[in-house]
């Protein structure tokens, strides 16, 4: 029983070391730093192959990736003595991030898109 007291502590120091990776976030992208030095290797290495892209005749490449798909909720409600009530939330949008490439492959610029 003399122990109890440093065992509890080395438990909770391994809980601690356990865990506390499982609350961080990724932190977000500075899209403007990249620019110009960002490359579409660079992209589809970090996103996969784009969802959509096209090549301008003048070389320059657009791509988007699906960042996440939005999502749509409906609710049930009763109300006493009556029939349930369904109703749904309005849709949020999908997220896209857009890249535009230059000739030589480089981010030219970015942008977010909500559809």
């Amino acid at each position: 029983m003399k122990n109890f007291g440093s065992k509890i502590l080395v438990i909770c120091f391994l809980m601690f070391i356990v865990f506390q990776n499982g609350c961080a976030t990724k932190p977000k992208i500075d899209w403007n730093s990249r620019v110009g030095n960002y490359t579409f290797d660079d992209a589809v290495r970090e996103f996969g192959p784009p969802d959509k892209s096209a090549k301008l005749t003048d070389g320059t490449m657009v791509c988007e990736w699906l960042l996440y798909k939005g999502y749509s909720r409906g609710h049930y409600t009763y109300f006493a003595g009556s029939v349930p009530y369904y109703w749904t939330d309005p849709p949020s949008p999908d997220s896209y991030i857009r890249l535009t490439f230059s000739p030589d492959g480089k981010l030219k610029e970015w942008k977010k898109l909500l559809r």
